[in-house]
């Protein structure tokens, strides 16, 4: 077995063990009350929602950590050409830049040797995620990923202390969007960015389901709403959108 199948089978057999633990010790999350007015409830949820409306826009499910192997899927490259990515959010090697919904950290760790004199902060909700990205860091030794446990209503970040905040195919699973945007636009240093990639909304041959992709015009209403402004769209993803704006 060579060296490149060998890190292949060890991530695919570390995150099967991280998921049978989680599996085995996660204790049950606890529900959040939803007092804010900014949300109404719909009676009967979509089948891929939760039934949860912000700005006309039913929220979606999240895929959660047993869908690990989904986003570690070998074919992601060629079908999202996420190097893509990377490439046009024209980092500097002292950046900040925070993960937002990071998962597994796949684009956590292709950003971090972009950013060695910076970091990476693979901000999740679920501790699961976490400890898949731990275990990446051991068997990569890379040391500039640092996990962040969020809550489904704040990324746990400091003031002005993020060049760029990055959410890939993520936001549309936030629970409450408005309060994470506002604690993301918190912690971005004056000038900072927010760069969304989202599978794009307006066209219905994508076949991702409906609620997992957003439109361009969504996207700017709700990033207006907590203070950022759009800059630009770069159009250079097979499927999706990337969206920049700005604090």
């Amino acid at each position: 077995m060579n060296r490149n199948h060998k890190l292949s089978f060890l991530r695919f057999t570390g995150i099967i063990l991280i998921m049978l633990v989680g599996l085995l010790f996660c204790p049950v999350n606890q529900a959040i009350a939803n007092t804010s007015t900014d949300y109404q409830q719909k009676s009967i949820p979509s089948s891929d929602g939760i039934g949860k409306v912000y700005m006309g826009r039913e929220i979606s499910q999240v895929m959660g950590h047993k869908g690990a192997m989904w986003l570690e899927r070998p074919t992601r490259e060629s079908q999202e050409q996420p190097s893509k990515i990377v490439s046009a959010l024209e980092l500097e090697d002292t950046d900040v830049v925070a993960d937002i919904g990071a998962g597994t950290g796949y684009m956590s760790f292709r950003i971090a040797p972009k950013v060695l004199d910076g970091k990476v902060l693979a901000v999740d909700i679920q501790p699961e995620m976490l400890d898949i990205i731990d275990f990446f860091k051991k068997e990569t030794k890379i040391d500039n990923v640092e996990p962040v446990l969020a809550t489904p209503t704040n990324p746990n970040l400091p003031p002005e202390s993020v060049d760029l905040a990055l959410m890939v195919d993520a936001y549309h699973e936030f629970e409450y969007p408005k309060e994470v945007m506002e604690g993301v636009v918190k912690s971005l240093k004056p000038g900072g960015k927010a760069v969304l990639v989202e599978y794009r909304g307006e066209n219905p041959f994508i076949a991702i389901k409906r609620l997992h992709k957003m439109t361009q015009k969504q996207v700017k209403r709700e990033m207006q709403a907590v203070g950022l402004t759009w800059k630009e769209t770069k159009e250079l993803l097979p499927q999706q959108h990337l969206m920049i704006f700005e604090k």
